[in-house]
C-alpha cells in the first residue's frame, strides 16, 4: 500500500535549505510505487499541528528548479520545542494527524533543536509501536552538528563571510593615512567559531585578511583584546577584526551584554545575541580616540543564495535525496551525515547514524586549527574549510535582481 511522506522545515533557514527540501521532493515523486503524495508542514511542526500543510507534489520541475536558489525557508520554520515527556498529548495528537494523512515518513531539515524533534518522535514511535519513520537531515550555518564532517548551509556561509570581508577589508584599506580605522565585524556564532574561523578564507596573494580573529572556543580577555589593538593600530593603517557574537569573559558574560544585549530567550532557551561589535568598537573608540566601525552581518550570511558554494547546494540535495532512499529502505531515527572521503580532490559520501548521537550535541572548532594566542585560526582550518566553499551557480535573474520561488 503506498503511503505519503511529510517533510518539515525548522530553526534559522541557509541559503541552501531549500536544495535539501528539493532533494526530499525529487526522491519522493521519483517513487510513484511507494509514495502517493509530498506533503510539506508549513511552519514546521508547529505549523502542522494547527494543520497548516502544503501538497509539494503540485511543483512543477520549474518550481524545484527555482526551489534550489531560493533562501530562506520555502515552507516556513519555526522554533518549537516537543516536550521530553513522551506522554506528553502533543505525542497522541501527532500520530493522530500521520495517521489520517496515511503518512510512512517524516522528514525534518534542521539543526541541533531540530534534531532533538526527530529523536522525540522516533522514541515515541519505538515505545507505542507506531509504523512512521523518522528521519533528521541536516542544516546548519553554525556547522556545529556532531558526526558529520559538515553541514549542509555552512559552506554557502563561510562563502558569503569571506567573500564580504574581503570587500570590507578593500574598503577599510581606502583610508587611515595617519590613523588607522579600526573596523569589528561580529558573525554568527554562540558556542561554535566556525562561521568567524571563514573569515580566515579572505586570505589570498591579493589579501592579508582579518588582523585578529576571536572565537567562543576561547575565553575572551578584554585587556588583551585592547593591547592587541593598540599594537595593530601602532604598526597598520587598517585595521579589521573578526569576533563571534557568542564571545564571552571569564565569568561567563557575553561581550554584548556588556553593552546593550537583548533580554530575549526563545524557546530552547537561547539568549539572543547582538552588539558584540558595537561594544568593541565603542570601547575602542573611548580608549583610544581612533575612528571605529562595527559592522554585524546578522542574516546577511545565511539568506545570500546568490553567493551560494555549488559544492553546498549538490550536497544539500544530497542529504534530502539520500533521507528518502534511507526511510524507504526502512531506517528510522537517524540523521544523514556527509562524509569525507578524500581531500585531494575533494570527495563527499553520506551515511545514516543515530540521531541519539547526534540530538543536543554541539561540535567546537577543534583547538588543534586555533593558533596559540587564541586570535587565529591555522591552515588546519583552511584545509578543511576550502573546499567546502567552491564553485558558483548562476541565479535566474529578472529586472535585474534574483527571481525566488514564493510559497502561494
Amino acid at each position: 500500500m503506498k503511503k505519503n511522506i511529510l517533510v518539515g522545515q525548522s530553526g534559522g533557514p541557509t541559503a541552501v535549505i531549500n536544495a535539501s527540501l528539493y532533494g526530499v521532493i525529487a526522491e519522493g515523486m521519483a517513487r510513484p510505487e511507494e509514495v502517493d503524495h509530498v506533503y510539506g508542514m508549513v511552519n514546521g511542526i508547529e505549523g502542522f499541528l494547527s494543520g497548516h500543510v502544503t501538497d509539494l507534489s503540485l511543483l512543477t520541475r520549474e518550481d524545484l528548479s527555482l526551489l534550489k536558489q531560493t533562501p530562506a525557508a520555502y515552507l516556513g520554520s519555526c522554533r518549537f520545542k516537543l516536550s521530553e515527556n513522551l506522554d506528553a498529548p502533543v505525542y497522541s495528537l501527532l500520530f493522530e494527524k500521520f495517521k489520517s494523512m496515511n503518512i510512512g515518513a517524516c522528514f525534518y531539515i534542521g539543526g541541533n533543536d531540530s534534531m532533538d524533534t526527530v529523536k522525540m518522535l522516533s522514541d515515541y514511535a519505538a515505545a507505542h509501536n507506531k509504523p512512521q519513520r523518522f528521519m533528521g537531515v541536516p542544516k546548519t550555518i553554525d556547522n556545529d552538528l556532531p558526526v558529520t564532517d559538515h553541514c549542509p548551509g555552512y559552506g554557502s556561509a563561510a562563502k558569503y563571510i569571506a567573500t564580504s570581508m574581503k570587500e570590507i577589508i578593500r574598503d577599510n584599506e581606502s583610508f587611515g593615512v595617519e590613523k588607522p580605522t579600526v573596523c569589528i565585524v561580529e558573525i554568527m556564532g554562540r558556542h561554535a567559531g566556525w562561521l568567524t574561523a571563514a573569515a580566515a578564507l579572505s586570505r589570498g596573494d591579493d589579501c592579508t585578511g582579518p588582523d585578529a580573529i576571536y572565537l567562543p572556543e576561547v575565553t575572551f580577555d578584554m585587556d588583551k583584546f585592547m593591547e592587541k589593538v593598540k599594537h595593530l593600530a601602532a604598526t597598520k593603517s587598517s585595521v579589521v577584526i573578526a569576533v563571534s557574537e557568542g564571545i564571552a569573559l571569564a565569568d561567563g558574560r557575553f561581550v554584548c551584554e556588556l553593552g546593550n544585549a537583548s533580554d530575549f530567550v526563545d524557546a530552547f532557551g537561547h539568549k539572543q545575541l547582538s552588539g558584540c561589535a558595537a561594544t568593541l568598537a565603542n570601547k575602542v573608540a573611548a580608549e583610544t580616540g581612533l575612528k571605529t566601525r562595527a559592522v554585524e552581518f546578522s542574516t546577511l550570511q545565511r539568506a545570500a543564495t546568490h553567493l551560494a558554494s555549488l559544492t553546498d547546494i549538490n550536497e544539500a540535495f544530497q542529504v534530502g535525496h539520500d533521507a528518502v532512499v534511507a526511510a524507504e529502505e526502512g531506517k528510522t531515527g537517524m540523521m544523514i551525515t556527509l562524509d569525507r572521503n578524500g581531500d585531494d580532490p575533494y570527495q563527499c559520501g553520506t551515511s545514516a547514524y543515530d540521531i541519539h548521537a547526534i540530538a543536543n550535541v554541539e561540535r567546537p572548532v577543534p583547538a588543534e586549527w586555533i593558533t596559540e594566542d587564541g586570535c587565529d585560526v591555522n591552515e588546519g582550518y583552511e584545509k578543511y574549510a576550502r573546499p567546502l566553499i567552491m564553485g558558483e551557480l548562476q541565479p535566474l535573474f529578472i529586472n535585474g535582481v534574483p527571481r525566488h520561488l514564493v510559497r502561494k
